[in-house]
């Protein structure tokens, strides 16, 4: 069984629960679903991935998270190049331009963001948005 990841940063527990929503999409179409918060991811393992998703909320004036997520997408742009990524998170404020910075990053790193976009959603994920998480994780174990 093909393993997928899902590594996400959440302060308030909204993009941690539309990464459980990737999560159980992926699961949902037969892949195994390794959804863990970045703290705890492994590198080298995303290293040898052809898929994979990022989740995190915007923080502050449209960032991400500076301390552990920041450093994290670093790293991830030096080996990004042919690898496809789904980008996701929350946002309380703002139009979405962390995001859309976000996707430029992962562009320029040489990956492919799932949809040409990354999925948000404005503060608690609603059914609507986490059905449209758990699509998104269809979609990842489909590739």
């Amino acid at each position: 069984m093909d393993k997928i990841y899902v590594v996400y940063w959440s302060q308030s527990g909204n993009t941690q629960a539309m990464a459980e929503a990737i999560g159980q999409g992926i699961t949902e179409a037969g892949k195994e679903a390794e959804v863990v918060y970045v703290g705890n991811a492994s590198m080298d393992e995303l290293k040898e991935a052809n898929a994979f998703a990022l989740g995190c909320p915007a923080m502050g004036a449209e960032v991400l998270e500076e301390t552990e997520m920041e450093p994290f997408v670093t790293e991830v742009e030096g080996f990004a190049g042919g690898k496809t990524i789904a980008l996701f998170g929350s946002y309380g404020w703002g139009d979405g331009q962390w995001m859309r910075d976000w996707e430029d990053r992962m562009s320029a790193a040489g990956a492919v963001v799932l949809n040409g976009q990354g999925l948000i959603c404005n503060e608690t994920p609603d059914d609507t948005a986490l059905a449209e998480c758990n699509g998104l994780g269809k979609q990842l174990a489909a590739i």
